[in-house]
């Protein structure tokens, strides 16, 4: 994003390059409008989630009152559908995903409406911001233009319906596929045969994709479940809705739901339909989870708040018609404050995903350098130069995604080169490690040359045998080259890191 004020950051920068391929086209032309006014990126990154939430809310709340006219329901689907997205980062990162909400909850409240000109503006948006939601937008409408009548499949004679359907696939065809294109440069993804075999896609990787668990890998697996991340558990009793709605004479309320109550169930169709998809494909259609865990989030609150309400609304009805009336109100309070209060048994509430840098001095001093120098490192807080010091590095585990060939295969080149290079007995391998990328500045960690560093290290046992042969050096008291340059080499240092600067390594390379 900072490329958006400086074009001139980050030259030639592969990460740079593979991030902002990647990048939805609405959510960059929507931040290149916000540097255009001078706005600091991470500032707004932090206020924007703000406005979000109150579009989400606002929607939420709108959509209840379609289906069920009461209020109440409205307000307890806006307290839970927010409680939900607290325990989570899905509205705190300004990120594509947190566009999700206001906009999916948008879509199904112009649906109910019928509203052709929301539903395209939502849609396009959608697309343009976060496109895997709009291909269970345009599901939505499909089925739609199909019902159920005694006991047969009939097609709607509604002649708006299909042409909407048709703007819809217009639309969205157009901008998915330009997107397709922007970020085919690194290309193509990564199929399921070759990525079962990477330590980077089962438990301790970048991506817990695969298990050893037949029921987490189907169930709750955070890239790979249909049901991962849902929260907090007062979601679970929208599944009791379809349970209640049997039951007519208990829950008199039930009588107000409006027919829409159906689009909850096409939803969850919908979504579960991309989510086989997206196994089928993988992972041409990136993360199976990605599918349902929004959508699924938006439909339960939406379900358990109608089944509260419609569970109160009978206990309020039996309290006046029996003697029973402390128990039912007793019960009613209850339930009614453990919505509200559930937040205040949590720890943490809400989570957001802020990281703080913890190197403020090293980021000033990186800062002052050229624009193009290239920092070479193993360490975590490599992660958080380009964002607070906006110099490149070379890697970083944070950016480690094995999903575009193109970019993976470079991306775990360079890891294994800088492990090799690191732990070297050789001072030419380090020399043209250093000539081959380019390398300005080398940042360690002072514990980087014991065994521990690496056998502990879950991110850098991925890279294999250059990880498995450095320990092994480690273990056997062998000192690397680079760590005999520490003294005569450090430009700068923290408690924890010592930054060297190359060309004072190459140097040494002729003594």
């Amino acid at each position: 994003m900072y490329r958006y004020i400086n074009p001139d950051l980050f030259p030639g920068d592969l990460i740079a390059d593979y991030f902002q391929s990647v990048t939805p086209i609405g959510y960059g032309i929507f931040y290149k409008i916000i540097a255009a006014l001078n706005i600091d990126l991470i500032l707004f990154s932090k206020i924007f989630p703000i406005v979000l939430g109150l579009i989400t809310t606002s929607y939420c709340f709108l959509v209840c009152m379609e289906i069920l006219p009461v209020p109440i329901v409205g307000f307890i689907a806006s307290l839970l559908l927010n409680q939900s997205l607290c325990l989570q980062d899905d509205l705190f990162s300004a990120t594509p995903r947190d566009f999700i909400y206001p906009l999916f909850l948008a879509f199904l409240y112009y649906l109910i409406r019928s509203s052709m000109f929301g539903i395209l503006i939502v849609l396009a948006l959608q697309a343009l911001i976060y496109p895997l939601i709009a291909f269970i937008e345009l599901l939505i409408l499909l089925m739609r233009l199909f019902s159920w009548q005694n006991g047969q499949i009939t097609i709607s004679q509604n002649r708006k319906d299909f042409i909407l359907f048709a703007a819809s696939i217009m639309i969205a065809g157009i901008v998915i596929l330009t997107y397709a294109i922007q970020s085919s440069q690194f290309g193509p993804t990564i199929t399921a045969a070759v990525a079962i075999t990477m330590p980077e896609y089962w438990h301790g990787g970048r991506f817990s994709y695969f298990s050893h668990n037949i029921i987490s890998y189907w169930f709750d697996g955070r890239d790979s479940g249909f049901f991962a991340l849902i929260s907090p558990p007062q979601l679970l009793l929208g599944l009791l809705l379809p349970i209640i709605m049997k039951f007519q004479s208990l829950f008199p309320l039930v009588k107000q739901l409006n027919d829409e109550i159906k689009l909850l169930i096409q939803v969850a169709i919908a979504s579960l339909i991309m989510f086989f998809a997206a196994h089928a494909l993988a992972f041409k259609l990136h993360w199976p989870s990605r599918y349902t865990h929004h959508t699924f989030k938006m439909v339960l609150a939406l379900a358990a708040a109608i089944s509260i309400t419609l569970i109160l609304d009978a206990m309020l009805q039996r309290s006046r018609q029996n003697e029973r009336q402390i128990f039912s109100l007793a019960t009613i309070i209850i339930l009614s404050a453990g919505l509200v209060l559930y937040p205040s048994s949590l720890k943490v509430f809400p989570k957001t995903p802020y990281v703080e840098g913890q190197a403020p001095t090293l980021y000033d001093f990186l800062q002052k350098q050229p624009q193009n120098i290239v920092i070479a490192s193993t360490s975590e807080e490599a992660d958080n130069i380009p964002i607070f010091a906006q110099r490149t590095i070379l890697v970083g585990k944070e950016y480690a995604l094995p999903i575009h060939t193109k970019y993976y295969a470079q991306f775990r080149k360079r890891m294994l080169d800088l492990i090799n290079a690191q732990y070297s007995e050789d001072i030419n391998q380090i020399k043209d490690f250093i000539q081959k990328y380019n390398v300005t500045f080398w940042l360690l960690e002072r514990s980087a040359f014991i065994p521990e560093y690496i056998a502990k290290n879950t991110w850098l046992q991925q890279y294999q045998p250059a990880a498995k042969q450095a320990n092994a050096k480690l273990q056997n008291n062998f000192v690397p080259v680079l760590a005999t340059l520490i003294n005569s080499c450090t430009v700068f240092e923290t408690d924890n890191l010592v930054l060297l600067k190359t060309e004072c390594i190459k140097l040494a390379t002729k003594t």
